[in-house]
């Protein structure tokens, strides 16, 4: 499905089935006497990304997978996302992860476990992404 840096979304661990977009673009504006304030591109705003999606533990990932993910977002750093099909967003960091767990078993584990994961992009242009993809790859052959 995608990656996120070495952590893989997959059916085993976290199969989203939700993917959300968003661009933005920074149009600050100046007020004018007697006239409609005007307007003036600064350039691309943030760009996130959000997954989201239920987890059945006992078909699907569960609890080790979202604490992978955790641990990779409690290490604050920026990891390449690339899709299955080849497509290569850029460098995200995890900006939070929602978990809410339903329908337990008797001894507390919870049956479904629905997730949302917000990614923010960190770098400028995917030219950049290529070069510093290239860089960790590079390094991880050394």
């Amino acid at each position: 499905m995608m990656a996120l840096g070495l952590f893989v979304f997959m059916m085993d661990t976290l199969p989203y089935q939700d993917f959300k977009q968003r661009y933005g673009w920074r149009w600050p504006s100046n007020s004018r006497v007697g006239a409609r304030p005007s307007y003036q591109f600064l350039g691309v705003d943030e760009e996130t990304i959000t997954l989201s999606g239920r987890l059945m533990p006992e078909l699907t990932g569960g609890d080790t997978a979202l604490s992978l993910l955790k641990l990779m977002a409690d290490q604050g750093k920026a990891w390449p996302l690339i899709e299955g099909t080849g497509t290569i967003y850029g460098f995200f960091v995890v900006e939070s992860l929602e978990v809410s767990r339903q329908e337990f078993f008797s001894d507390g584990k919870a049956r479904c476990i629905d997730f949302t994961l917000s990614l923010k992009r960190t770098d400028d242009s995917l030219l950049d992404a290529l070069g510093a993809l290239t860089r960790s790859v590079l390094e991880l052959a050394a």
